[in-house]
């Protein structure tokens, strides 16, 4: 009896590296793996979009754009390259006017794209209309999306087989689509519940159409979730490599050849050469520190759904602003952001907003601090959540932003915003002196705002994390323990140096070392100005993205003085009093700890 083939999609230089590194991986360093992959047949490649967009420029000091042209370049012609879109949020974390949108298909095409997986993590149809026209406008074939997970035991009302039915009647009435992906972005969906939505699915879609699921074994059932879908009708599935598979990642494509021998399934693979190319790949991210918390299967996931692709995303941001020992706390936290948040689907953008008011939560104090995207999504900023939120949540986020519930359209909302589309993004590029006003650099400067402008003035700096090597670096001091605590006048600092940076007191500063006594290194600190001083401090750790006042602006109560991002939030740290900002003490790229101060108001 002849077997039935699986199609596969490999995911490991999207999905694998953001579920991973949060996609903090250079791209010279992982092409020669694709190559190999390539050499080893691999014809389906996830290629870019999601956070490696943006990743790209925050973290890797690249154009995301020109390692799309260096993907299509080392994979040739006929290989199937597929990027991640959000809907009407495009690539980045705030939704898009119409322009954008049309501008993302219309670049993606040019940069060597074949497929674009779109999909809204609210499942409001609404934001997959448009999108997907773009898409298909483009040339572009369109794999539309229905998202999925398993709400936190005890909830109900959305996430199972007939709401997932109901979804995708709609998107059949409403969407241009070619393919059609169930995606879990949590791994938290159970296995029933993948065999009865694509078995559903099948007889809404007839025989004909490709129907493909995607899952993370962050909740260590990838594999089955797998099984249960091919059982189902399913086509394809998205399977990863070593070193960035299982655990927060997809189900290795080696692991599920084992699990389907014996069964009338295959990959349609040759295992010594696919074994041949993992090996190569190892290599090629040999040098890069591997988070422990990837690695690993965590029993809570089910109750607090983190995607794998944002797990590792913020594990880094938290080990940047030296927080990762509350992360426990903040992924406990999660339960109640999302029972309260009208169940969106925990995939980016809506993970982020889960992630970041539970990170305010634990920060600040529960409810304290609304994070702005989740404050706007149980508002309705971003469309109709599954189910209708908490309405004293809705309550407090109206109040602290400033906001009133709606129900119109995301892009109606997006078009009508002087601060969005390509006229907004000129403008900031000029104010920047940025003068070239190319679609790539406006996309850029949309998509990514600050730290995209960062990058085109040649700003940005590397955010990469690899393994300290064995012996001192030139320069560096020689010392027993990385870990010191110096006395100067009285006073203790403690000092610790890691991945290259010297964190004093909780925060993070480039350093060198020299022999001898630099001339102008032991000058007295300039004193104070006298007078009234308030000062201006960080409300929570994070990295200073922009000097709003600079010394010498007249600011009011109220006014910003500067921009500070945390887990993906710009932040904007305001004065508390009327005065001239007399001192400003960080400068764009410093870490900072809450309660510091970052300014004197006089």
């Amino acid at each position: 009896m002849a077997k039935k083939e699986v199609k596969f999609m490999l995911t490991a230089f999207r999905d694998g590296f953001q579920s991973v590194y949060g996609a903090r991986v250079l791209s010279k360093d992982f092409m020669p793996a694709v190559e190999a992959f390539v050499k080893a047949g691999v014809t389906y490649f996830e290629s870019g979009g999601g956070a490696t967009f943006q990743s790209a420029f925050f973290y890797n000091q690249e154009n995301a754009f020109d390692v799309m042209d260096t993907f299509r370049k080392t994979v040739g012609p006929d290989v199937n390259l597929q990027t991640l879109a959000r809907g009407v949020n495009v690539v980045g974390l705030e939704s898009q006017p119409r322009e954008m949108i049309k501008m993302h298909a219309q670049l993606f095409k040019k940069h060597g794209v074949t497929t674009i997986r779109n999909f809204d993590a609210l499942n409001d149809v609404n934001n997959l209309i448009f999108s997907g026209k773009c898409i298909k406008e483009a040339g572009l074939k369109h794999q539309v999306c229905v998202s999925m997970m398993a709400l936190p035991p005890g909830c109900e009302g959305a996430h199972d087989a007939a709401f997932y039915a109901k979804v995708l009647k709609q998107i059949k009435d409403n969407v241009e689509f070619d393919s059609v992906c169930f995606k879990d972005a949590s791994g938290t969906s159970t296995p029933q519940v993948v065999y009865d939505t694509v078995k559903e699915a099948r007889k809404l879609l007839g025989s004909n159409m490709h129907i493909q699921v995607h899952s993370h074994e962050t909740a260590g059932i990838g594999a089955v979730q797998y099984r249960a879908a091919l059982d189902a009708g399913a086509d394809c599935i998205d399977l990863s490599a070593a070193p960035v598979s299982g655990g927060t990642c997809q189900t290795d494509l080696i692991v599920m050849w084992h699990a389907l021998r014996g069964t009338e399934y295959e990959l349609n693979i040759d295992i010594d050469k696919i074994r041949e190319a993992e090996e190569v790949f190892k290599d090629c991210m040999k040098d890069y520190f591997l988070p422990p918390e990837s690695r690993t299967v965590e029993p809570m996931i089910p109750f607090a759904p983190m995607p794998g692709g944002a797990l590792t995303a913020n594990t880094q941001m938290m080990r940047d602003i030296n927080v990762m020992n509350r992360f426990p706390e903040v992924i406990k936290a999660m339960t109640e952001v999302v029972r309260k948040g009208g169940f969106g689907t925990s995939v980016t953008p809506v993970s982020q907003f889960y992630f970041q008011q539970a990170f305010n939560n634990v920060m600040q104090g529960n409810w304290k601090k609304i994070a702005d995207g989740y404050g706007k999504m149980v508002l309705g900023y971003f469309g109709r959540t599954p189910s209708t939120p908490d309405p004293e949540i809705v309550k407090i986020a109206s109040e602290q932003l400033g906001l009133q519930p709606t129900t119109e359209l995301a892009m109606d909302i997006d078009d009508k915003n002087p601060k969005k589309g390509r006229k907004a993004a000129e403008q900031a590029l000029k104010d920047a002196g940025i003068t070239d006003l190319s679609d790539e650099n406006v996309f850029i400067a949309a998509a990514c705002k600050e730290k995209g402008i960062q990058f085109l003035k040649g700003e940005a700096k590397l955010g990469i994390r690899k393994n300290a090597p064995n012996t001192a670096s030139s320069g560096a001091a020689k010392a027993t323990s990385n870990e010191v605590t110096v006395t100067v006048g009285g006073s203790s600092y403690g000092i610790k140096i890691e991945n290259g940076k010297a964190i004093v007191d909780g925060v993070s500063y480039d350093y060198t070392i020299k022999d001898g006594i630099v001339a102008g290194t032991s000058q007295a600190a300039a004193p104070a100005s006298s007078g009234a001083a308030t000062p201006v401090t960080a409300g929570l750790p994070g990295t200073v993205v922009k000097i709003v006042a600079p010394v010498g602006t007249q600011v009011q109560d109220g006014s910003t003085v500067l921009i500070v991002e945390a887990m993906k939030m710009e932040v904007e740290i305001k004065s508390s009093a009327n005065g001239v900002v007399k001192e400003v003490k960080v400068k764009p790229g410093d870490a900072v700890v809450a309660g510091q101060e970052l300014a004197i108001v006089g």
